[in-house]
C-alpha cells in the first residue's frame, strides 16, 4: 500500500510540474488509494491518473494569461467494470452502459493575481455515456471521462454555453 502511495505521490509531482509549465493547471489527488474505481494493477492506476493530470493540462491552456486552477480530485469512478483476466494478465474493463456511468468527484478554485474568480465542489457524472456522441478516440480507454471533463471545464471554467 505505501508502494502504492508513493507512485501515486509521485505521478501527481510529475503532474504538478508538468501543469506549472503550462496554463497554471494543478492536479492533486486526494487519498487516491481510497477511490471508488482504478484499475487493480499499480502501473495502471498511475498511467490513469498521470492521463486525467494530462488531460486537465492541456484544456488549462485555454485559461487566460494569469489564471491558475488547482483541481483536488477526491474520488473516481471510470466507466464500465473491471475484471481479472487470467490470460492476458491485464484486467479487463466492460462498459454496458447501465449502472457503470463515470464518476470524478472534485474541488476546484480558480484564481488570478491571488483572487479567487470560481471555486467550490463539483460532481462530474454522465448516466449516459454510452448513449451520446463522444468525439474522443475510439482508442482512448478514458475517452468518456474526458468527454465529462470537457464539458464541465467549459460550462464551470470558461463559462461556455453548452453547444457554443
Amino acid at each position: 500500500m505505501k508502494s502504492l502511495l508513493m507512485k501515486t505521490a509521485f505521478a501527481g509531482l510529475f503532474a504538478l510540474t508538468a501543469g506549472a509549465a503550462s496554463a497554471g493547471v494543478t492536479v492533486n489527488y486526494v487519498e487516491s488509494d481510497k477511490f471508488a474505481d482504478l484499475p487493480f494493477a499499480p502501473w495502471e492506476r498511475e498511467q490513469v491518473l498521470k492521463d486525467l493530470s494530462d488531460y486537465f493540462t492541456k484544456l488549462g491552456a485555454q485559461l487566460p494569461e494569469g489564471q491558475d486552477l488547482t483541481i483536488d480530485v477526491t474520488d473516481i469512478d471510470l466507466a464500465g467494470r473491471e475484471y481479472p483476466n487470467f490470460r492476458g494478465g491485464r484486467e479487463l474493463r466492460i462498459l454496458k452502459g447501465t449502472a457503470d456511468w463515470p464518476i470524478i468527484n472534485l474541488r476546484y478554485s480558480l484564481t488570478q493575481n491571488g483572487q479567487v474568480l470560481k471555486g467550490g465542489d463539483a460532481r462530474l457524472a454522465d448516466m449516459n455515456y454510452m448513449q451520446r456522441i463522444n468525439r474522443m478516440s475510439d482508442n482512448d480507454s478514458l475517452r468518456a471521462e474526458k468527454r465529462m471533463i470537457d464539458e464541465w471545464f467549459n460550462e464551470t471554467i470558461l463559462a461556455k454555453k453548452r453547444g457554443s
